[in-house]
């Protein structure tokens, strides 16, 4: 065809209609047209008619007859030509419960058909129930698919039924094909044996490819369609949609590529396959189309067979894995960005320790790990310096929480605590007002801190904020300071006033400060975990900080945390 393509979809429409009409007035021309005679071929007289003799007399043949078993012999009806129909087949009367619901039917017409041999012919059970004949129809869904042709949800056709039934104490199968529709107020329902394992298997193929099939007869106007391209478009297989509705049914921005589509298939060239996208009930459908024109006696095509494929449950699944994969990509970027500042925190944060603190006999070793891999810094934090009046601040805690949130309030903590240090007051009172800080803080998060100060005589002055108590190594022994003034975590109760502590250390003492993520484990009492914690403590009663924080650290027993940890170890030279 040399036409133009059409812009919109009504030219598309009238274009396919034009050719469509064109097609049958051609078709008919040649019907009408009388044939020549060829030569040689002999010339027959004109039949005369024949005067109307006496008329035969009826066959009084029960075949003939009505098949309900109810009616007078040579009654016509629907009943009276079951016979005539080439699969087994039963006209359905049918019973109604007191609400006017159906709840059966009964079989009041059969023909003699078996559609398998240990099933009975319909006409020897006319006059029973639906499930008395066939009782394995409720499990299959067949008696509901019957109702609903009743009830006026149009033909059943070619649905396959799994039926099985059990005779004479033996379970017996067989997959039928059923159709039906309403005629009158009863129901004419024929089955038939799936011919084949291969047609059965074409059925299930049709649904797991997503693939369906249609033709489209032009010259009669009849489309059928396949189950398969019936549940793509969402439409009754009763009720396929012509082209025109197919136009319809486009996306306007594939509306060329579907003229030229068609148009080649019309033009009868073969195969033509094109992807286009359709709108069914909201949805958009995109579908790899295959056309094949089908060619009459004068070389055009009559026919129109086209088979699709449903590709939109893999492009909705290709496209939630592009946005899991932006959205993986920018919570790539989100943690590398975070990380750097992690990084930039931790050393700003958690320096190691000053010459300062050498030069008064203390050495002091630290370390960190966050329970997170790709995090630097969590919300462990620790704090050990020399202060103006020649005190030493020491102190460890836990911000609740993990990544940059904890972080930032850690950072709070820990700046908080070292500008209230410089006032000289005590580690009661620090405490006791760190904790109103972190009340006022609009998170609604706790901590848990401990720390104090080490003065000029060696001596501890320390307070508790829900923290386990720092371990002291002497004489290799290792044990938890005790003290009988804990006070709750920090943000739990506003107004707190904590109480100091004092505990004398001498030369060779070696405090352990640590977060609970060293002690805490699953299902486990913490007070065995802090015990774990001094057992190891003692093992190395005259190393380093240092060589005693890595000694912990490469036990077994300390690996695979399930919280931030922390440690902080100072020596008394």
């Amino acid at each position: 065809m040399g036409f133009p393509l059409p812009d919109t979809v009504e030219e598309l429409k009238d274009l396919i209609g034009g050719e469509v009409s064109a097609l049958r007035s051609a078709v008919r021309r040649s019907a009408d047209r009388p044939a020549a005679p060829a030569p040689g071929d002999e010339v027959t007289a004109p039949v005369q008619t024949l005067a109307p003799g006496p008329a035969l007399p009826a066959r009084n043949d029960t075949a003939t007859g009505c098949l309900c078993s109810t009616h007078d012999r040579g009654a016509t009806g629907t009943c009276a030509v079951l016979g005539a129909i080439p699969a087994s087949a039963a006209l359905l009367e049918p019973v109604h419960d007191e609400t006017g619901a159906v709840r059966d039917f009964r079989i009041v017409a059969g023909n003699r058909i078996r559609s398998a041999e240990w099933l009975e012919a319909p006409d020897r059970q006319v006059g029973q129930r639906f499930l008395e004949a066939r009782p394995g129809a409720a499990a299959t869904g067949l008696l509901a698919a019957l109702t609903d042709v009743v009830a006026g949800g149009g033909p059943l056709e070619g649905q396959v039924v799994d039926y099985t039934e059990q005779r004479l104490g033996r379970l017996h199968r067989a997959p039928l094909l059923y159709s039906a529709a309403l005629c009158g107020e009863q129901v004419l329902a024929t089955w038939r044996p799936v011919q084949s394992q291969t047609e059965l298997m074409t059925i299930d193929a049709q649904y797991l490819a997503s693939l369906g099939w249609g033709n489209w007869d032009l010259l009669s106007g009849k489309v059928t369609w396949s189950e398969g391209l019936s549940r793509i478009f969402h439409a009754d297989i009763g009720m396929p949609w012509q082209l025109d509705q197919l136009c319809d049914a486009l996306l306007p921005d594939d509306l060329t590529a579907f003229a030229e589509f068609l148009t080649s298939v019309l033009a009868g060239e073969e195969p033509a396959w094109t992807r286009i996208r359709f709108l069914v009930l909201g949805e958009v459908r995109t579908l790899d189309l295959l056309g094949r024109p089908v060619v009459g006696t004068d070389g055009r095509p009559w026919a129109v067979n086209l088979v699709a494929r449903d590709l939109t449950p893999q492009i909705r699944s290709r496209r939630r894995l592009a946005e899991t994969e932006r959205e993986s990509d920018r919570l790539r970027r989100q943690t590398r960005a975070e990380r750097r500042v992690a990084d930039a925190l931790r050393e700003a944060l958690l320096p190691t320790h000053s010459e300062a603190l050498a030069a008064v006999g203390l050495t002091v070793a630290a370390s960190y790990g966050p329970v997170e891999p790709d995090a630097a810094v969590g919300g462990d934090w620790y704090k050990c310096r020399l202060l103006s009046d020649g005190r030493v601040l020491v102190a460890i805690g836990d911000a609740a929480g993990h990544g940059l949130d904890a972080v930032a309030r850690m950072s709070q903590q820990r700046h908080a605590l070292a500008g209230l240090a410089q006032t000289g007051a005590s580690a009661g009172e620090i405490m006791t007002w760190l904790n109103e800080l972190v009340c006022s803080d609009s998170s609604e998060q706790t901590a848990t801190v401990v720390a104090g100060h080490i003065d000029d005589a060696r001596n501890l002055h320390w307070a508790d904020a829900g923290h386990p108590a720092p371990i002291l190594l002497r004489d290799g022994q290792a044990q938890p300071l005790h003290t009988g003034k804990r006070g709750p975590l920090l943000g739990a109760l506003p107004g707190y006033a904590y109480e100091t502590t004092t505990t004398s250390l001498r030369r060779g003492d070696l405090l352990l400060l640590y977060t609970d993520g060293m002690v805490e484990r699953r299902g486990e009492d913490v007070t065995k975990g802090i015990d774990r914690l001094a057992r190891l403590v003692a093992r190395s009663p005259d190393a380093a900080p240092q060589d005693l924080i890595d000694a912990i650290l490469a036990d077994p027993d300390q690996a695979g945390h399930e919280d931030d940890a922390c440690m902080l170890a100072v020596r008394l030279d």
